[in-house]
Protein backbone atom coordinates (compact mmCIF):
# COMPACT_ATOMS: atom_id res chain seq x y z
CA UNK A 1 0.00 0.00 0.00
CA UNK A 2 2.79 2.41 0.93
CA UNK A 3 4.69 1.54 -2.23
CA UNK A 4 1.65 2.29 -4.37
CA UNK A 5 1.22 5.69 -2.72
CA UNK A 6 4.89 6.51 -3.30
CA UNK A 7 4.58 5.56 -6.98
CA UNK A 8 1.45 7.65 -7.32
CA UNK A 9 3.21 10.60 -5.62
CA UNK A 10 6.19 10.36 -7.94
CA UNK A 11 3.94 10.31 -10.98
CA UNK A 12 1.99 13.30 -9.70
CA UNK A 13 5.20 15.28 -9.07
CA UNK A 14 6.46 14.56 -12.56
CA UNK A 15 3.08 15.33 -14.14
CA UNK A 16 2.43 18.62 -12.32
CA UNK A 17 5.96 20.05 -11.99
CA UNK A 18 7.83 18.47 -14.85
CA UNK A 19 10.62 17.62 -12.39
CA UNK A 20 11.88 14.30 -11.22
CA UNK A 21 11.03 13.44 -7.60
CA UNK A 22 14.68 13.84 -6.54
CA UNK A 23 14.91 17.29 -8.12
CA UNK A 24 11.56 18.32 -6.65
CA UNK A 25 12.52 17.42 -3.10
CA UNK A 26 15.91 19.10 -3.53
CA UNK A 27 14.19 22.31 -4.61
CA UNK A 28 11.76 22.10 -1.68
CA UNK A 29 14.66 21.63 0.74
CA UNK A 30 16.52 24.59 -0.73
CA UNK A 31 13.43 26.80 -0.53
CA UNK A 32 12.90 25.82 3.10
CA UNK A 33 16.52 26.55 3.92
CA UNK A 34 16.31 29.96 2.24
CA UNK A 35 13.09 30.75 4.10
CA UNK A 36 14.66 29.76 7.41
CA UNK A 37 17.74 31.92 6.79
CA UNK A 38 15.71 34.92 5.62
CA UNK A 39 13.33 34.79 8.59
CA UNK A 40 16.31 34.38 10.91
CA UNK A 41 17.98 37.45 9.47
CA UNK A 42 14.98 39.74 9.12
CA UNK A 43 12.69 38.39 11.82
CA UNK A 44 14.47 37.64 15.04
CA UNK A 45 17.44 39.84 14.20
CA UNK A 46 15.09 42.79 13.80
CA UNK A 47 13.91 42.21 17.34
CA UNK A 48 17.52 42.05 18.49
CA UNK A 49 18.32 45.23 16.58
CA UNK A 50 15.34 47.00 18.07
CA UNK A 51 16.41 45.98 21.55
CA UNK A 52 19.99 46.99 20.91
CA UNK A 53 18.82 50.31 19.48
CA UNK A 54 16.64 50.92 22.52
CA UNK A 55 19.58 50.04 24.75
CA UNK A 56 21.89 52.32 22.78
CA UNK A 57 19.37 55.13 22.99
CA UNK A 58 19.43 54.78 26.76
CA UNK A 59 23.19 54.69 26.83
CA UNK A 60 23.91 57.41 24.26
CA UNK A 61 22.89 60.40 26.40
CA UNK A 62 25.12 59.16 29.22
CA UNK A 63 26.29 62.34 30.96
CA UNK A 64 29.80 62.76 32.31
CA UNK A 65 30.39 61.58 35.85
CA UNK A 66 29.39 64.14 38.46
CA UNK A 67 31.44 64.44 41.62
CA UNK A 68 29.20 64.01 44.66
CA UNK A 69 31.77 64.40 47.40
CA UNK A 70 30.92 62.77 50.70
CA UNK A 71 27.43 61.26 50.99
CA UNK A 72 25.76 58.87 53.40
CA UNK A 73 24.87 55.25 52.67
CA UNK A 74 21.21 56.24 52.72
CA UNK A 75 21.83 58.85 50.02
CA UNK A 76 23.78 56.32 47.97
CA UNK A 77 20.66 54.13 47.73
CA UNK A 78 19.09 56.77 45.47
CA UNK A 79 21.59 55.81 42.75
CA UNK A 80 20.65 52.13 42.41
CA UNK A 81 19.44 52.50 38.82
CA UNK A 82 15.72 52.72 39.60
CA UNK A 83 15.77 56.33 38.39
CA UNK A 84 17.19 56.40 34.81
CA UNK A 85 17.88 60.12 35.13
CA UNK A 86 20.38 59.54 37.91
CA UNK A 87 23.81 57.94 37.52
CA UNK A 88 24.29 54.34 38.58
CA UNK A 89 26.67 54.23 41.54
CA UNK A 90 28.33 51.55 43.60
CA UNK A 91 30.91 51.66 46.37
CA UNK A 92 33.89 49.53 47.33
CA UNK A 93 35.69 50.07 50.63
CA UNK A 94 33.90 53.39 51.07
CA UNK A 95 34.89 54.72 47.63
CA UNK A 96 31.96 55.48 45.30
CA UNK A 97 32.25 54.79 41.56
CA UNK A 98 30.00 55.70 38.65
CA UNK A 99 29.18 52.37 36.93
CA UNK A 100 26.57 53.82 34.56
CA UNK A 101 28.48 52.53 31.53
CA UNK A 102 27.90 48.97 32.80
CA UNK A 103 24.18 49.35 33.39
CA UNK A 104 23.58 45.97 31.74
CA UNK A 105 25.46 44.37 34.65
CA UNK A 106 24.65 46.61 37.61
CA UNK A 107 21.35 48.15 36.50
CA UNK A 108 17.87 46.74 37.12
CA UNK A 109 17.64 43.19 35.81
CA UNK A 110 21.42 42.82 35.61
CA UNK A 111 23.32 39.98 37.29
CA UNK A 112 24.89 42.36 39.83
CA UNK A 113 21.90 44.68 40.31
CA UNK A 114 21.84 43.90 44.05
CA UNK A 115 25.19 45.68 44.45
CA UNK A 116 24.05 48.99 42.95
CA UNK A 117 23.45 51.86 45.33
CA UNK A 118 25.40 50.13 48.09
CA UNK A 119 28.87 49.54 49.41
CA UNK A 120 29.04 45.86 48.46
CA UNK A 121 32.60 45.23 49.65
CA UNK A 122 31.77 42.18 51.72
CA UNK A 123 29.56 40.64 49.04
CA UNK A 124 32.24 41.11 46.37
CA UNK A 125 34.93 39.66 48.60
CA UNK A 126 32.82 36.58 49.32
CA UNK A 127 31.12 36.53 45.89
CA UNK A 128 27.87 36.40 47.81
CA UNK A 129 24.40 37.60 46.88
CA UNK A 130 23.06 37.26 50.42
CA UNK A 131 21.33 40.32 51.84
CA UNK A 132 23.45 40.31 55.00
CA UNK A 133 26.64 40.54 52.92
CA UNK A 134 25.56 43.69 51.07
CA UNK A 135 27.60 45.90 53.35
CA UNK A 136 30.90 47.71 53.53
CA UNK A 137 31.86 45.85 56.70
CA UNK A 138 34.86 43.67 55.82
CA UNK A 139 35.75 42.62 59.35
CA UNK A 140 36.49 38.94 59.79
CA UNK A 141 37.26 38.25 56.12
CA UNK A 142 40.01 35.78 55.31
CA UNK A 143 43.15 36.55 53.27
CA UNK A 144 41.75 35.02 50.08
CA UNK A 145 38.57 37.06 50.39
CA UNK A 146 40.56 40.24 51.01
CA UNK A 147 42.68 39.49 47.93
CA UNK A 148 39.51 39.03 45.88
CA UNK A 149 38.20 42.35 47.17
CA UNK A 150 41.49 44.02 46.27
CA UNK A 151 41.19 42.69 42.71
CA UNK A 152 37.69 44.14 42.47
CA UNK A 153 38.94 47.49 43.74
CA UNK A 154 41.75 47.59 41.18
CA UNK A 155 39.22 46.77 38.45
CA UNK A 156 36.90 49.58 39.52
CA UNK A 157 39.75 52.07 39.88
CA UNK A 158 40.95 51.34 36.35
CA UNK A 159 37.53 51.18 34.65
CA UNK A 160 35.22 53.61 36.43
CA UNK A 161 35.36 57.21 37.66
CA UNK A 162 35.43 57.75 41.38
CA UNK A 163 32.75 60.30 42.27
CA UNK A 164 32.77 60.40 46.05
CA UNK A 165 33.15 58.65 49.36
CA UNK A 166 30.72 57.29 51.92
CA UNK A 167 30.33 59.47 54.99
CA UNK A 168 31.64 57.75 58.09
CA UNK A 169 29.09 57.44 60.85
CA UNK A 170 30.67 57.98 64.25
CA UNK A 171 28.91 57.07 67.51
CA UNK A 172 29.09 60.49 69.09
CA UNK A 173 26.95 59.70 72.15
CA UNK A 174 29.30 57.32 73.91
CA UNK A 175 32.44 59.29 73.08
CA UNK A 176 31.06 62.62 74.13
CA UNK A 177 29.62 61.31 77.35
CA UNK A 178 32.87 59.62 78.20
CA UNK A 179 34.88 62.74 77.53
CA UNK A 180 32.34 64.86 79.32
CA UNK A 181 32.37 62.63 82.33
CA UNK A 182 36.14 62.48 82.31
CA UNK A 183 36.47 66.23 82.00
CA UNK A 184 33.77 66.72 84.61
CA UNK A 185 35.59 64.39 86.93
CA UNK A 186 38.81 66.30 86.38
CA UNK A 187 37.12 69.58 87.02
CA UNK A 188 35.47 68.18 90.14
CA UNK A 189 38.79 66.90 91.44
CA UNK A 190 40.42 70.23 90.78
CA UNK A 191 37.81 72.21 92.68
CA UNK A 192 38.37 70.56 96.05
CA UNK A 193 42.13 70.99 95.58
CA UNK A 194 41.62 74.66 94.80
CA UNK A 195 39.25 75.10 97.71
CA UNK A 196 41.60 73.31 100.06
CA UNK A 197 44.58 75.41 99.07
CA UNK A 198 42.61 78.61 99.41
CA UNK A 199 41.31 77.53 102.80
CA UNK A 200 44.87 76.70 103.89
CA UNK A 201 46.02 80.08 102.67
CA UNK A 202 43.23 81.77 104.59
CA UNK A 203 44.00 79.69 107.67
CA UNK A 204 47.66 80.63 107.41
CA UNK A 205 46.76 84.29 107.13
CA UNK A 206 44.53 84.08 110.17
CA UNK A 207 47.29 82.37 112.13
CA UNK A 208 49.75 85.06 111.16
CA UNK A 209 47.32 87.71 112.14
Amino acid sequence: MGLQLWETLKEGITAYTGLSPATFFTVVALLWAIYYVVTGLFGSSDDHHQRSRAFEEQMEPLPPAVQLGEISEEELKQYDGSDPKKPLLMAIKGQIYDVSQSRMFYGPGGPYALFAGKDASRALAKMSFEEQDLTGDISGLGPFELDALQDWEYKFMSKYVKVGTIKKTVAVTGGDNGNGEASGTTEGDAKPAGDGSSQNAVAGTDAEE
